[in-house]
């Protein structure tokens, strides 16, 4: 019994530590917003720039994926869900948005393909590796990975047909390619607004143990929240604070990021391809693949499959077909014509993950598996011409 209490008590301890850590490393991080400005405005090199808004930017996003997070628990499940689907990829929305505005459409059109593998691969794998080292074998509900795999690969069908169209008629008239992009956008966002209104409405039973162990992920880190109304109303309104402040702190990292990015990548000899599929999405989702592992350490495995497969949607039915219409607004020329490599890839991608996930359970060697397809996947894109 003393050993049980003691026990008790240390890990106890350890989550406390852990958690304290776990808003240190943010908060310290967050000096880099200010040094990245002066290095800017004092004209410190290119190299500082770019590494000092790097350092600005993780951070940054840590704190939106969080405030994200605080406000969709608070507010409930619908309003809730409507928070998620418009801040859940903001900081890769917007680093694509302020590249979009300077030309790299290259780049851009890339990072739509890398936020989608490493949604699936890697923060996927990430969870399943970590989790599968704590715990022998994890369970979660197979509808989930079996609607959100469904619809995922709806998704990399439509993102496909315009590539396959182009390649198997030779269109090279850019009104027609600009058309068929922007028809299949328009279905894109359709199907994702069917989604939401499937998830948070008509079949939100099914996301029921989610919400819930979310809602006590919420309890646990913060208990005093709870404790009154108004002191509930207090965090939403300081969260709501903090999302708005980081996005627009974002947006301001992001351009002087981009204003770099070019250069500084042709200095170390990678291109546009390998800078949007890899590089970009590990700048911007370094607070998915902290919640995501956190959740799978937690045993969290409905949550953490929902968050991983969801953030792959978020970007192919709804980011996607975005900056489609806003690069035709701004008068660039992006549209669904991606490299072919990058659409086997991306069929890759949703193919292995929907056969290690529709058993609904996970080990740490299908953790590994998601890696190891990721890692041969980069290398590639490291390797490819484009």
């Amino acid at each position: 019994m003393r050993e049980n209490i003691l026990s008790q008590g240390m890990v106890s301890l350890f989550s406390q530590k852990a958690m304290a850590l776990k808003t240190l490393i943010p908060l310290l991080l967050l000096v880099f917003v200010p040094i990245s400005l002066v290095a800017e405005r004092l004209q410190w090199g290119e190299e500082a720039v770019f590494l000092t808004s790097v350092l600005a930017i993780i951070p940054l996003s840590i704190w939106l994926s969080t405030a994200t997070e605080k406000v969709a628990v608070v507010t409930g499940p619908s309003v809730g869900g409507l928070v998620n689907a418009l801040f859940g990829n903001a900081t890769a929305l917007i680093i694509a948005l302020m590249a979009l505005r300077q030309g790299l459409v290259d780049i851009v059109e890339a990072s739509i393909t890398g936020s989608i593998l490493s949604a699936l691969l890697l923060l996927l794998g990430l969870a399943m590796l970590a989790g599968g080292l704590r715990y022998k074998e994890q369970e979660f509900k197979p509808i989930l990975a079996k609607v959100n795999g469904s619809s995922m690969t709806l998704a990399a069908i439509a993102i496909a047909l315009p590539t396959m169209v182009i390649d198997t008629s030779n269109i090279v008239d850019a009104t027609a390619i600009r058309n068929l992009s922007l028809v299949v956008s328009g279905i894109l966002i359709v199907v994702y607004g069917l989604t939401l209104l499937f998830s948070l409405k008509t079949h939100s039973y099914l996301y029921d143990v989610g919400l819930s162990e979310e809602e006590m992920e919420e309890n646990a880190t913060f208990p005093e929240s709870e404790s009154s109304q108004n002191k509930s109303r207090f965090k939403l309104w300081l969260w709501i604070v903090v999302l708005l402040a980081s996005t627009i702190a974002v947006a301001f990292e992001s351009e002087m990021f981009v204003g770099v990015i070019e250069s500084q990548t042709q200095r170390f000899g990678l291109t546009p391809l390998f800078t949007g599929v890899i590089l970009l999405p590990l700048i911007s989702d370094v607070a998915g693949y902290v919640i995501v592992v956190r959740l799978a350490l937690k045993n969290q495995m409905d949550l953490t499959v929902s968050t991983a497969t969801g953030d792959s949607l978020l970007v192919a039915l709804f980011v996607a077909p975005v900056l489609i219409f806003v690069g035709q607004a701004m008068g660039q020329p992006i549209d669904l014509n991606f490299n072919t490599f990058e659409v086997i890839a991306l069929a890759i991608a949703v193919m292995v993950t929907n056969i290690i996930c529709f058993g609904g359970r996970s080990n740490w060697l299908d953790g590994t598996l998601l890696l190891a397809t990721y890692l041969i996947l980069g290398v590639a894109f490291y390797y490819h011409p484009a």
